[in-house]
């Protein structure tokens, strides 16, 4: 078995051994705490008539609240299970969904050519990807950009994983979120901070803003504050 399909079998099981319920997956947070102070990070460069498309998209809570903020969003994911999720959230359709793998090549053209130029919003990929698959996840981004798209991309930082040891280290053991994500052989802050940028050069995108940011989570410290994990944002569009 390759890397990439133990990745993605990593990720259909984890999603299929998850419920519907909002916030059953730790980095489920609420679109207020995610998806919108990001966007307003995206706006003053971002064409907001562009579709958006939400890479590794999970179940669609952001990509729903991408959908009243854009007039066509899609929302992409590796897992099957995943996207099944999505489309069960939203009977409405105020979304599409769609199973890819975003090292598919062809399959990320394919979806270019039907969605024209488009802006991209990507949370947290490329830090738990396969080092070999991160380039081309990168590359997957600036093809969906186009010439006029504008992507925001943001990824967890090394601090993060210190954040995530100590969160483990609670008594009792890590909380039953996390062991999930753990069990599933999943690697949250696997990519080193500077790799990022690096790979985003070298698929091709001009980083056009960035700056420190804190993912929201859905799990708590014992005390009961909210943990967040620090992260970067970067704003780029094609080189």
């Amino acid at each position: 078995m390759s890397v990439s399909e133990r990745y993605r079998q990593a990720w259909e099981s984890y999603w299929q051994q998850t419920s519907d319920a909002p916030g059953d997956a730790i980095w489920d947070a609420d679109p207020s705490l995610s998806a919108a102070p990001h966007l307003d990070l995206l706006a003053p460069y971002a064409d907001p008539s562009l579709p958006i498309a939400d890479l590794g998209c999970g179940n669609g809570t952001q990509t729903r609240y991408l959908a009243s903020r854009f007039g066509r969003a899609v929302g992409i994911d590796l897992s099957r299970a995943a996207v099944e999720h999505a489309r069960r959230a939203d009977p409405a359709g105020a979304a599409e969904y769609r199973q890819l793998s975003l090292t598919d090549a062809a399959g990320v053209a394919e979806l270019a050519r039907r969605l024209g130029d488009a802006n991209v919003y990507m949370r947290a990929v490329i830090h738990q990807s396969d080092a070999a698959d991160r380039r081309p996840v990168a590359e997957a981004v600036a093809t969906l950009l186009g010439r006029r798209g504008r992507g925001f991309v943001v990824e967890l930082t090394a601090e993060s994983k210190a954040v995530l040891g100590e969160l483990a280290a609670s008594p009792g053991g890590p909380p039953l979120k996390l062991r999930r994500v753990f069990d599933h052989g999943l690697r949250p802050a696997d990519a080193a901070d500077k790799e990022v940028p690096e790979v985003l050069a070298e698929a091709g995108l001009e980083i056009l803003a960035e700056g420190p940011t804190a993912l929201a989570q859905t799990e708590q410290w014992p005390d009961g504050s909210r943990v967040e994990l620090p992260a970067r944002w970067f704003v780029v569009s094609r080189a």
